[in-house]
């Protein structure tokens, strides 16, 4: 069947050391930034409506690798067994976005608030106060549910890889919908000026256009070289490329962010532990939903995992397009990146000996 996974799938050499590469491409960035102080600044002005030409052409490489694996024809099967599905819906849409709102609030807007001083002009000439664009860019992780890394996790957590393929596909036609009017509704409690038309477009050309590719594309090489050479040969050699699309992004961004990380390198770790409680918080919940609901263990695993993991190539596509590759929503992303390996390859350890909880 076409949605099976081999068992001998492991992270690959680029996702394996993942927060290794965003850290080099911190220093990189910043080091760029030193030396050649306008050459990102220029790029950043290549644009078509406020939307930055290179930085475009990089973030759709990242999506499509993403979107490309998507098999949805597996979503007809998931009436067959629904309530991993329902159970990972509620927690990804009427849980998981509120409690972002709610921990980054409390943690960068109170108790670090002291520390995050200052204002920021963003996108339109909107001044706003810096901690509110960090919380922004917290917000627009929490509201993009995981279709990427999620089928890595999943399987490593010995889950059940089909429930796995399901929700990506599910999670992918969702955002269509939800993402613009959830992430413009929480960004406006949030005091964030909000840009319907941007918020649209992002998401029809960071998640809606690589969508229609991928589907059509996918269709198109499996009937030409058939299902083996589109997973072993294709896959292989195009998932680095969404790697790299992501870490060039990320030299851009700190090559602004450059003076910012050298004067208060204290705002990465202040914004990652309120990212790094609201992952556990929704593993935990969902983890505790499945045991309530008796869900067997392969399908508990990775509805946790699938909430607890965030799309962050959709937030730093939607940050870098609204409030420009400079902000501190577009900083705040880039956070979530970093942590997201280690901390999930822990959750992903904790799944593996509670096994036993389940049936």
């Amino acid at each position: 069947m076409e949605h099976v996974i081999h068992e001998e799938r492991r992270l690959s050499f680029f996702e394996r050391y993942l927060t290794g590469w965003v850290i080099l491409c911190i220093g990189l960035g910043i080091l760029l930034g030193k030396i050649f102080p306008q050459a990102a600044v220029a790029l950043d002005k290549l644009s078509i409506y406020q939307v930055s030409v290179p930085i475009a052409i990089c973030l759709f490489f990242m999506m499509y690798p993403i979107m490309v694996k998507i098999d949805f024809a597996e979503v007809i099967k998931a009436g067959k067994a629904p309530k991993p599905v329902l159970l990972t819906l509620f927690v990804n849409w009427c849980i998981k976005p509120f409690t972002m709102l709610a921990i980054a609030t409390l943690f960068l807007g109170v108790l670090f608030k002291g520390w995050l001083p200052g204002i920021e002009v963003v996108k339109g000439g909107d001044q706003v106060e810096l901690f509110r664009s960090y919380i922004a860019g917290c917000i627009l992780l929490g509201i993009a549910p995981c279709t990427a890394m999620v089928l890595i996790w999943g399987h490593l957590a010995r889950g059940n890889d089909g429930h796995t393929l399901v929700m990506v596909a599910i999670n992918s036609l969702t955002m269509l919908f939800l993402y613009a009017p959830l992430g413009g509704w929480l960004l406006g409690i949030n005091k964030m000026p909000i840009p319907w038309q941007t918020i649209v477009l992002s998401v029809v050309i960071y998640v809606g256009l690589p969508l229609f590719l991928g589907y059509y594309s996918r269709k198109l090489l499996i009937a030409r070289n058939g299902f083996k050479w589109f997973e072993e040969k294709f896959l292989h050699y195009l998932t680095p490329v969404s790697i790299c699309a992501l870490l060039v992004t990320l030299v851009l961004l700190f090559s602004f962010k450059g003076e910012l990380i050298i004067n208060q390198p204290q705002i990465i770790l202040l914004i990652a532990i309120p990212l790094f409680m609201q992952t556990c918080l929704i593993f935990a919940i969902t983890y505790g939903l499945a045991k309530w609901l008796k869900l067997p263990y392969r399908d508990a695993a990775p509805s946790a995992l699938i909430g607890a993991s965030n799309h962050f190539e959709v937030a730093i596509a939607t940050s870098t397009i609204l409030f420009g590759l400079s902000s501190g929503a577009s900083l705040a992303t880039v956070v979530g990146v970093l942590i997201e390996v280690p901390v999930m390859l822990m959750l992903v350890k904790f799944c593996r000996a509670t096994g036993g909880w389940f049936k």
